[in-house]
């Protein structure tokens, strides 16, 4: 019987998933690069970390990383020499959410948070975070500096803090979300490599919505939030109440990951 794989543990999602020739004309089949191996990529020819120093960030085996770091290469040279269109998605791998302190870096704050911000198991309280600047909704999630947290329960906002994102941007901002144990994400725009990276995190997204923060919070307890979904939702320009859509919903980014 094969051995189970084990699950990667993946710091930043991609930020861009899709990449395609000036000359493509839609007709070549992409090439698929699995997150995980979008991760080695990262930090062994970005970042310049050993293949051992890989695995231990990843929490794998140095001889599990060469043979997805040879994977990543080959399919790299595939894009390069024949010409063809590079879509990331899918693998085995777990979103870093800081519950492991040991992530390649000293006093990870990713670990503070998941410390600092953890519910107790079976505790009903949800929890909310709006993309946030001087009181209002900012409008690229990409490049927020601060998240609004809510904790609501009882249909009722029991406490709001301003939380920062230590200069992390794009595809660190899911995995601190899930570090602050966040179940809703509401915000501006927001990308598809963003919107995969919150379903892969398992958070809920209200996606287009602008004004004042707090507002939109009360909105969405009330059941009348508008919002706009992201262009991969294939909805330009329509309104939605709360309970009507959501990106999760019918699996705009389809993902295969570990839980």
């Amino acid at each position: 019987m094969a051995r189970p794989t084990k699950c990667r543990k993946v710091c930043h999602f991609p930020q861009t998933l899709d990449f395609v020739p000036v000359c493509d004309a839609g007709e070549n089949i992409p090439v698929i690069l699995t997150v995980d191996e979008y991760e080695t990529i990262r930090l062994i020819d970005k970042e310049g970390l050993s293949q051992e120093q890989c695995g231990e960030f990843m929490e794998i085996a140095r001889t599990t990383v060469q043979k997805i770091y040879e994977s990543a290469r080959k399919k790299l040279a595939d894009v390069l020499v024949d010409g063809r269109p590079l879509r990331i998605d899918g693998g085995e791998f777990w979103l870093c959410d800081g519950q492991t302190i040991h992530c390649g870096y000293t006093g990870c704050f990713k670990h503070l948070y998941h410390q600092q911000y953890n519910k107790p198991k079976g505790d009903p309280i949800m929890r909310v975070a709006v993309t946030y600047e001087n009181g209002e909704i900012f409008q690229h999630f990409g490049h927020t500096e601060q998240f609004k947290i809510y904790d609501i329960a009882d249909g009722k906002i029991t406490s709001s803090q301003v939380v920062d994102t230590n200069g992390n941007g794009h595809g660190a901002l899911a995995g601190i979300l899930s570090a602050l144990h966040v179940d809703t994400l509401i915000c501006g725009g927001i990308g598809g490599g963003a919107q995969a990276a919150l379903a892969a995190a398992g958070i809920k997204l209200y996606g287009g919505v602008t004004g004042n923060a707090d507002n939109a919070v009360e909105a969405l307890i009330a059941g009348g939030l508008e919002y706009n979904p992201d262009v991969q939702c294939s909805h330009h320009g329509q309104h939605h109440h709360e309970g009507d859509h959501t990106c999760g919903d019918h699996g705009c980014e389809g993902q295969h990951h570990c839980h």
